[in-house]
């Protein structure tokens, strides 16, 4: 597919040279806020050595390293970015934890490897936002596919509401679908999400025990960083 290849392009790119983002490998802050919300509510009932977790997208590995290193899950990281995944592995083995995770060069438009109900945790962290309509419905219905009873999913994505950023993408470069881009830099379409459509997606398969929107990236009254949403989506 013509747009994963200028994607994977694009962060190969990145993960080599970091020209246009900052790329980390500390975990996602929003992510260590979500483990520490279950380890609040459940205590390791979701996080531990016999867990299994599904990065989609795993990007150069550090979140679903940071489960393996905080917990001692095992999980499983696709990305379409091969450079991403070589790192990934390199830091896997740098910190001593790669016979918990694998890493796989793949795309998220496809079927997920994995068997019926047997992941406890699947990240979905700005990546549903690249795939269009049909194909976030389909990968929705893998994901809980995959997950087990009472499995969840931490979902973060682009939020529109109140971004100012977004709008502007939205009116300057409008894409295919109804609230989608094409990114100026990358040159892809993108989706960006409301919180009533987010509840409209996830709302038939999970209950939501929260949707944590960032804030709304002003500075001195002006557009400033773009505006996300975090969601704890548990399986019904």
């Amino acid at each position: 597919m013509e747009r994963t290849k200028k994607r994977s392009k694009f962060w190969d790119k990145e993960y080599l040279k970091a020209e246009r983002l900052a790329i980390a490998r500390t975990p996602s802050e929003d992510l260590q806020k979500f483990c520490r919300f279950l380890e609040r509510h459940y205590g390791r009932q979701y996080l531990h050595q016999n867990c299994k977790v599904l990065d989609a997208g795993c990007g150069n590995g550090r979140n679903l390293i940071f489960l393996a290193q905080e917990y001692g899950m095992h999980g499983l990281g696709i990305d379409s970015s091969l450079e991403g995944i070589e790192q990934a592995r390199k830091h896997a083995k740098e910190v001593e934890v790669s016979h918990l995770v694998t890493f796989q060069k793949g795309s998220i438009s496809d079927p997920l490897p994995l068997p019926d109900h047997t992941t406890t945790l699947v990240l979905d962290m700005m990546v549903s936002h690249v795939l269009k309509s049909y194909e976030r419905d389909s990968f929705l219905k893998e994901i809980v596919r995959v997950l087990r009873t009472d499995g969840w999913l931490f979902f973060k994505t682009f939020l529109l509401d109140e971004d100012r950023n977004a709008k502007r993408l939205l009116r300057d470069n409008p894409g295919s679908e109804e609230g989608s881009y094409i990114h100026p830099d990358i040159g892809v379409e993108e989706h960006v999400f409301t919180e009533h459509e987010i509840a409209e997606l996830l709302e038939p398969y999970f209950i939501l025990h929260k949707i944590a929107p960032s804030h709304k990236h002003l500075k001195y009254g002006q557009a400033n960083k773009r505006r996300s949403v975090s969601v704890y989506a548990q399986v019904k």
